[in-house]
This record gives structure tokens, sequence and C-alpha cells, in this order.
């Protein structure tokens, strides 16, 4: 089999391995991605699932990328990647007590968003949510600054500096504050509970519930959309890593498709090369590898046994998280509160309340399907016409906490049609018409996210995002930075590693930026030993 040469070889082809492979290749590298499905981007595609109809086969929503600069950087939008802004970013419909449907709306603007509160709910909620903002903002700010450098211990103390002074409370009650539960800042702030409960579910979009202990801000951090509003790209979330494999190809850099790794080859725990599916082998010295981190373990093979095992135990992917369902329907949810017609912009957050999303996520402990599933709903294709024919449309329904593994031993192929259906008929409740609309479905329960996408127990955030897996810690703290502890020219970048999961692209912009430094260290070496 043929062999070839790079200065570098990316493995996996999601959007944190081709980010890093952007700015690698741009400064003057010579990269090659690697990646064994035939559709770039991993979990950030999109690809015909019915005649005509596109669909995103993971996110949809892009909130942080959008912040980061990275977009910016690379020149997306040369290469392709236009955005249409989610703004309301946040509609959630809530019962009056006659009974009636009303709707609060979370518009990237702060006014605008009290006065929704302020007319639904009351105009103290209105004033907390504005005092709410102006509290967790600032801290915001600076955690997502450290979200996007690597997680060293000197970034790590900029980063407790900085939030001294974003807190004027003083450091205990900014400590406190953080390692309370998300419910435990709700419960400060707001009175409603209807508006706890939306913005409750929305929290629990980074995994953990919102009555565990340091969640707070997984619900103080939705004050970044007041910054600036997530996005869906123009034709799908795919686009986004379209955009970045083209950039990728401007920058001199090579994307192969339909042929990944087999094997990470070392040797004297140095990396050497790759050898992919297909036999053919790259030699390389450096290694990013973007894929799962079990995943990258296994690829280690035989070698290094107790690496793998070692990994598999101690990086926790947790009991799958949730689950899509991809309705392709004649017509988008039609909420009867939605009366300016402005909920297909938005991600609709539908959930009862917070006992209900208690009692989901217990039901998920137990391995249990959920009884009373919440969900969130996005339609994208009523903005963009390159999803479906027209007359028709795609409508995204994700819900949350539902097991990989099930108590009773049974799988969810036997599941799959009851389970979709029950989450459409949680849009039918709330939009009542919608599951009449329906065409066609297409289900992605955790096993089928796995099988897929190679989210390993279903895990959409690949390793569970619990304090102790998070910042330093992840994903594992002596495979922390994007280095593999032990085996030189071995890096990390995707959802496994600082900062976690969701569409970020901050981990690879950071690896790419240790290789460059370490790579200028090792000249350094080399030129002082002439």
């Amino acid at each position: 089999m043929s062999s070839t040469n790079r200065d570098v070889v990316v493995i996996g082809a999601g959007h944190n391995g081709l980010v890093a492979a952007c700015y690698l290749a741009r400064a003057g590298l010579d990269v090659e991605v690697v990646e064994r499905d035939s559709v770039v981007g991993g979990a950030v595609s999109t690809v015909e699932r019915f005649p005509g109809v596109r669909m995103d086969r993971g996110s949809s929503a892009h909130i942080m990328i959008r912040q980061t600069g990275i977009i910016e950087e690379l020149d997306l939008a040369r290469h392709g990647l236009v955005y249409q802004d989610l703004d309301p970013w946040g509609f959630a419909p809530v019962n009056t007590p006659d009974g009636d449907q009303q709707a609060i709306i979370f518009w990237v603007d702060l006014e605008a968003t009290c006065a929704s509160i302020a007319e639904v709910c009351s105009q103290q909620d209105a004033d907390a949510y504005r005092r709410f903002v102006r509290d967790w903002l600032p801290r915001n700010k600076v955690v997502f600054d450290f979200f996007a450098r690597t997680p060293t211990p000197l970034n790590l103390g900029r980063t407790m500096t900085a939030m001294r002074r974003a807190t004027p409370a003083g450091v205990s009650r900014m400590t406190r504050d953080m390692l309370g539960s998300a419910d435990a800042v709700l419960d400060y702030y707001f009175t409603d509970e209807r508006l706890k409960s939306a913005l409750s579910w929305m929290a629990a979009q980074s995994g953990p519930p919102s009555h565990e202990p340091a969640t707070a801000d997984m619900v103080g951090w939705l004050t970044m959309l007041h910054n600036m509003a997530p996005g869906h790209p123009i034709g799908g979330s795919g686009k986004l890593s379209e955009s970045l494999a083209n950039a990728l190809g401007a920058a001199g850099g090579t994307l192969t498709l339909g042929d990944g790794a087999e094997r990470i080859l070392t040797h004297n725990d140095k990396v050497t090369g790759v050898r992919l599916l297909s036999g053919r082998t790259i030699s390389t010295t450096t290694i990013v590898a973007a894929s799962h981190i079990h995943t990258t373990a296994r690829l280690l093979a035989d070698d290094y046994e107790h690496l793998a095992t070692d990994i598999s135990k101690r990086a926790r992917t947790g009991n799958g998280l949730g689950m899509v369902v991809r309705a392709h329907t004649r017509a988008v949810p039609q909420y009867p509160s939605d009366q300016d017609q402005i909920s297909d912009r938005a991600m609709v957050l539908l959930a009862d309340s917070r006992r209900e999303l208690r009692a989901n996520y217990g039901q998920y402990l137990a391995g249990e399907r959920p009884r009373n599933p919440a969900a969130l709903v996005m339609a994208p294709s009523k903005q963009d016409s390159t999803l479906a024919p027209a007359g028709e449309h795609t409508v995204t329904i994700w819900g949350q906490w539902h097991a990989h593994e099930l108590a009773d031993g049974s799988s969810w192929s036997e599941h799959r049609e009851t389970e979709a259906e029950k989450l459409v008929s949680v849009v039918d409740k709330w939009a009542p018409g919608f599951a009449d609309s329906v065409i066609n479905l297409w289900t992605q329960t955790p096993a089928d996210l796995e099988s897929e996408l190679g989210l390993i127990n279903g895990n959409v955030m690949h390793l569970e995002m619990s304090l102790d897996q998070m910042f330093s810690l992840r994903p594992l703290p002596e495979h922390a930075q994007y280095r593999i502890a032990g085996i030189s020219g071995l890096y990390l970048a995707g959802a496994s590693t600082h900062p976690g999961g969701g569409v970020f692209g901050a981990s690879g912009r950071s690896v790419a930026g240790v290789v460059r430094r370490d790579r200028r260290s090792i000249r350094g070496i080399r030129s002082c030993l002439r």
C-alpha cells in the first residue's frame, strides 16, 4: 500500500478537527484530515434524508462558535458560510391560569426580553431578569475567554483574577454562586415558575439537570445570548463544516473522506504515523486526534492497552443523553401564542415544569424511557428554502435524558416509533395540528447517535459535563491541555477536551496553538544543539 508524509495528520473531520487543520495549514504546515465517514463534519453535518429534504445529523443551533472570532479569522463567509440569526433565540409557550396560551420570548435585545417577561409573568420578574443579566453576563464573558484558551494553571489564574473584578460582591459570594445549582440561581432571582422552567430547560441543554450542584453557570451562560444571536447556517448545520473544508483546501490542506484511521503508529512512545482503513500509511510526527477520547485510545491498539482501559473506566460518557426526531412536514408548528409568526426563528422550549424535568431525569437515571419528555424544537426551513421542497418543511425535535442502555434489557429498535411519536405529541400538545402535518419521520435514538456519528453511549457531549470532567480535568487531569500523557506528538481536540461539547471550535483553535508552540520549541532546541 502507498505511503505519504505529512507534517500533521488530523483524525476526524468534525468541526473541531477542521478548525485545527485550517489554522495549522494557514501556518504553512502540510496537513491531512482523515475521516471514515463519507460526509464532512461529523455531528455538524447535513444530509438528504428524504427526496429533496435535507436534515441536520447532529447540532442545529450554533451558539458558541459565533462568539469566538473563528468564523472571521478563517474568513468562512468567503468559503460559503451564511447564517440566519435565531432572534428571538428562545420562545417558551406557557399556560395562563385561564387555560390560554402565552409565550415568554427571549430576544437578543435585553429590553425586548424584559418587556415579554413583564407581559406574561410580572414586572418584578422582568426587573429581576435585568439584574440576572447584569450580574452573570460579566462573569460569563470571563468564563468564555477561558473556554477559548488552553486550560493551563496560568490561564486559570488569570481567569480567577478577572472573575474577581467582574464580581463586585466578592470572591466568597462568587464561589458560592458558581458552585451552587442552576435552580438556586433561578429561585434567587425569579418568582414565576413558568419562567424558571423555561430557563431551566434551556440550561439543561449543556447536559446536567438544573438541580445538581455546580450547574449555576449553565443557566448563567444564557446571558451571553444577549451578546450575540445564535445561528443556523443557510443550507443546514453542515454548511459550517463544508466552509471549513473549503478553507482548508484554500490553505493547501488535504481532506480524505471514506478512509479513516485504523491505528495510530508509534515507536518508543513517539508518534510515527497513521494506518488507514484502506491500508494506506501516512508518516508523521504530529497527530491531532479530534475523535472521541475512547476511540482515540482504541486506535493506540495493544501497545497501550493499559492506557485504553484506564481512559474507558475513568473518562465517563454516562448512559446517553437524548434523542432526536427530524420531521418532514407540510407546515411548521403553529403555536396559538405565536401571533407574530416568529417561533420558527427561535429555539422553542417545551417543558411543562421543573418538577417534570426532574422526573424525566430520575427516569433516565433508572434506565427508563421518559413518560412526559420535554422538547426543544427548531423549524429552520421556514427561513431557508434550500432545506425542503416548496410547501414542505423540516422540524427538529430534541428530547433529553433518554438512556442508552435500558434497565429492562430491551433495545432501542423496539421503541423507536413509540418514542418518536411521544416527542411529536409533545409538540402537538402546544401546537395543535402539528402531528397531522407530518409526512415522514427520521428518528435518531441514542443507539442511532452512537452507530451513525460515533457518539459512544449516545452522549452528544462525548463525556459527561460534570465539574470533575471540565476545564483542566477534561478528559482526565493527566491528558488535559490537549495532549495524551506519555506519547510524544499525540494531541487531542473535540468535545472530549476543554471546553466540552457543543458547536464551539475552541478546542480546535487551541490545540493548533499548542502544536505550533511545541514545534517551535523543538526547532529551537535543535538549533541550540547544532
